[in-house]
């Protein structure tokens, strides 16, 4: 059986391939997440809902793209594990982008009636149905390509993502926000979501020269005949559950981007482009700690930065909303940075390698995207909704709020105890630790080798 080639290490094109990647992703959820808070409660609900009821219908589009992610999880987990990290980050490129790009062609209430949020809903639905499986194929494809030193600072390269993308939204954003009102709700809210199609294409030039990481190649050499969504959940549902918890903490940032920017303009009359400006500001900084947080999880261990960040973030989205109600900018821009630029960004640099080193080669992607997805559909479902429900129908409750971030922070930060430290393994040596005797006989009987492949048929017996 001719064994296939293995490729070198490119850590480099990796972290750059999966960084552009999850631009596109955070691109995506920054314009849908700002234009549900300050533009589609008006152009695709009914005129005749009251302000409060309008935004909240909004945020629920917005979270219906988190709620479908698990079956999509469920669907490209399993696909990155089968047919290469690399495959998986091609589909949901193209999805990504061209259901962004289709959001800004959508006719409004006003020109179809209620037809509008019905199309808006189902391409927020194609759209949470790919990126399930974005970060798990870019996030594994980083990791299996670093060096056993380096892994974390690799992989925070695709959370860093997060704020390249949210950086770039906002800087779309301030000046369409500025437009006098008219043109804003005529065409300006659409530039913003065609602009995506630019970055697609620079993702894919990007993509297409990445090779899979040889570890991935490696397990491929020999043939499995076992599931890996059957397998993972037989064997490595305990790791799946812990991700589930851990990734709630995203609910943070789903609040910081989404739901303060309603609080502050709608709640208290703040000024659109300066509240959109300390988002900007913060992801600026969240630029260089990222990578930095990235370089210390290397040093100090990915549990110890998770747990850390966790409690920061939760900690410090009380005040942060808390000076929204205030209306003093220098607050408000102190308090966003600390939240957002510091703690968060450690939560972005640590836990890419923190959860994908709970699983064996063969099973990462799906135990990836299925614990992720499954908790960013939880966080991205009651941080925006209920964070809106709870701020009261004039929207300036800034307590209720607070106490989901809180209550963000104790479940993530439970569930980070219970895991390994696991900065001090190598690849080799993970796939160890995380598969018992059980489960490695398993594997073992599964396994297709070159002998029991079918023989020429002039060797069978009875052949002529």
């Amino acid at each position: 059986m001719t064994q296939p080639a293995i490729p070198k290490k490119t850590p480099a094109r990796a972290a750059i391939a999966s960084w552009i990647g999850t631009t596109l992703e955070y691109y995506d959820f920054a314009v849908y997440g700002t234009s549900s808070a300050l533009i589609f409660n008006v152009l695709f609900f009914s005129p005749e809902l009251p302000q409060g009821i309008s935004v909240l219908l909004s945020m629920i589009t917005f979270a219906v793209g988190y709620a479908v992610r698990p079956l999509g999880a469920l669907i490209l987990g399993p696909m990155g594990d089968r047919f290469g990290r690399k495959f998986v980050m091609l589909i949901t490129l193209f999805g990504i982008g061209g259901c962004t790009f289709l959001i800004g062609c959508l006719p409004t209430f006003a020109q179809i009636g209620a037809l509008a949020p019905i199309l808006l809903v189902l391409i927020r639905v194609i759209q949470g149905l790919c990126l399930s499986g974005e970060q798990a194929s870019a996030i594994s494809m980083s990791l299996e390509h670093a060096s056993d030193r380096r892994r974390g600072f690799i992989t925070s390269f695709t959370t860093l993502g997060a704020s390249t993308g949210t950086l770039l939204t906002l800087l779309v954003f301030i000046p369409i926000a500025a437009m006098p009102k008219e043109q804003l709700l005529a065409w300006g809210w659409r530039i913003p979501f065609w602009i995506s199609a630019v970055v697609v294409v620079v993702a894919y030039l990007i993509r297409r020269h990445i090779e899979e990481p040889p570890e991935f190649i490696e397990s491929r050499s020999t043939k499995v005949n076992v599931s890996p969504l059957k397998h993972l959940l037989r064997f490595h549902w305990r790791a799946v559950l812990r991700i589930v918890f851990c990734a709630v903490i995203a609910g943070t940032s789903y609040m910081m981007q989404t739901f303060s920017v309603a609080f502050a303009t709608t709640g208290y009359g703040l000024d659109k482009p300066t509240m959109l400006l300390t988002t900007t500001v913060s992801a600026v900084i969240a630029l260089g700690m990222t990578p930095l947080a990235g370089f210390l999880v290397d040093k100090i261990g990915r549990k110890t930065m998770f747990l850390i960040a966790t409690v920061g973030v939760g900690i410090t989205m009380a005040p942060y909303l808390w000076s929204i109600t205030t209306g003093n900018w220098a607050l408000i821009f102190t308090f966003g940075i600390i939240n957002y630029s510091l703690f968060y960004s450690m939560v972005n640099a640590s836990w890419p390698s923190f959860f994908a080193e709970m699983f064996p080669t063969r099973l990462r992607v799906s135990g990836l995207a299925l614990g992720t997805q499954i908790g960013f559909a939880i966080s991205g479902v009651i941080g925006p909704v209920l964070s809106t429900a709870l701020a009261g129908a004039d929207l300036k409750d800034w307590v209720g709020p607070s106490l989901i971030a809180i209550g963000f922070m104790v479940i993530a930060g439970i569930s980070a105890l219970t895991a390994k430290e696991t900065v001090k393994y190598t690849m080799k040596e993970l796939d160890n630790v995380h598969q018992s005797e059980r489960e490695k006989a398993v594997v073992a009987a599964a396994t297709v080798r070159p002998s029991d492949a079918p023989r020429d048929l002039a060797a069978q017996p009875g052949a002529k």
